[in-house]
Order: C-alpha cells, then structure tokens, then sequence
C-alpha cells in the first residue's frame, strides 16, 4: 500500500459532511474539505507520520506534491504539517519547489505558513536567495510570491532586515489588494513588538492603506 493510500484510508474514517459544508463556506468555497478539523487531523497525520517512518527520511517532495494534487483541503493542510516538521532538512535548493506551491492552490492558509517556516529559514540559512529570488517575488505580478515576500521576515524580529521589509512593503503600498494590505500590516505590526520606533516613523512617513496603519498601528503607543 502506499503512502498516499495509507493515509487517504487513516482519513476517510473522520470524513464528516457536516463540517465540511462549514468549513468549505469559511474558505469562502475555495476548496473541498473532507470535514475533519484540525485536532483529528493532526492526531491522524501523527499516527502515519510515526507508522510510515517518513519523517526519518529525506525531504520529500514527491510526496507534498501529491498531497497537494488531492482535492481535499484536509492534505494540503498535511503536507503542511510534513514540511513543518521537516524544516531541518530543507535548503536552498528546494526554494523553487516552495515557489510552485506558493503559486499552486493558492490561499491564505497555506501562503502564510510557506511564507513564514520553509522561505523564511531558507532566507535566513542562504540570504544569497533574497536578492536572487524574493526580489522578484515582491515586484512580481503573482499576488501570493508578493504576499510571501512581505511575510517571509514575520517571526526574524531582531533579525529583520528592516530594509528588506521597507522596500517590499514600499513597492506594494498602492496595491488595492486586501491580502497585501493586510500582509503589510501584519509585518507591521509583528515587528513592533521588536522595534516599536521604527515602525512608528515608517507609518508616519509612508503613505500607506487604511488597512495596513490600523493593523501596523496595534501594538503602538
């Protein structure tokens, strides 16, 4: 049996219309969702991960890829966990794999995590990648590469690059859409908790979506 089958079978056991109707309606009918939520879902993916010994393997890309070809929204979420719990074996070399699925089946849910936790620790392990490639990603015409490119620093605090992260949000500032207004705001804020001042003279300098001043402003004084 493989892997894929092994845990389609794990899954279908906890698949539950009822919450998927509310759940595919909370992602605004985006996806189809098995209706399992995230407590079983992560107490299934624990069990595979520990009967088919994945984990002590090499990163496997093949195998996120398949997960995300599935329809459900429940294996996207999976090959999530998977790669969380494989950040140690990821490099450089997988930043276009990550790229493919920024761009693939693209929604908050998943930007957001691939942004922060396998972009954000290949640009800290190999910064050659920022200008190499996350450049591009926030001048780009892809919304979500934009996104990441703002949110990839999230969690860096001292170690943010704040002229990385004024740059991207600078070149993205005039941008009417919501979830890049909301990243800025986000890195905003986020980063206040770090540096408060500066974030307090970038607001004041830059003119900056409704949105994104509200949500920078947050933890301002």
């Amino acid at each position: 049996m493989s892997r894929i089958i092994q845990l389609k079978v794990m899954l279908e056991k906890y698949r539950n219309r009822e919450n998927a109707i509310q759940m595919e309606k909370y992602m605004k009918n985006h996806f189809p969702f098995l209706g399992i939520k995230t407590p079983i879902r992560r107490k299934v993916s624990n069990i595979f991960f520990r009967e088919s010994n994945i984990l002590k393997e090499d990163f496997q890309p093949d195998f996120v890829m398949e997960l995300w070809e599935l329809d459900e929204r429940e294996y996207q979420n999976i090959a999530l966990d998977y790669i969380e719990r494989s950040l140690q074996k990821i490099g450089k070399e997988q930043l276009p794999f990550f790229e493919k699925l920024i761009t693939t089946k693209s929604w908050w849910d998943t930007v957001d995590m691939l942004a922060q936790k396998p972009v954000g620790k290949i640009a800290k392990d190999h910064p050659s990648v920022i200008e190499a490639t996350i450049d591009g990603w926030s001048e780009g015409q892809n919304l979500w590469l934009r996104r990441s490119a703002i949110l990839y620093q999230l969690k860096f605090k001292a170690e943010t690059d704040e002229n990385k992260l004024s740059q991207y949000i600078k070149q993205n500032a005039s941008s009417n859409e919501f979830f890049i207004q909301k990243a800025i705001g986000w890195s905003l804020r986020e980063y206040s908790k770090t540096n408060p001042r500066f974030v307090k003279q970038f607001i004041e300098e830059n003119n900056l979506p409704k949105i994104s001043i509200r949500e920078g402003s947050k933890y301002i004084s």
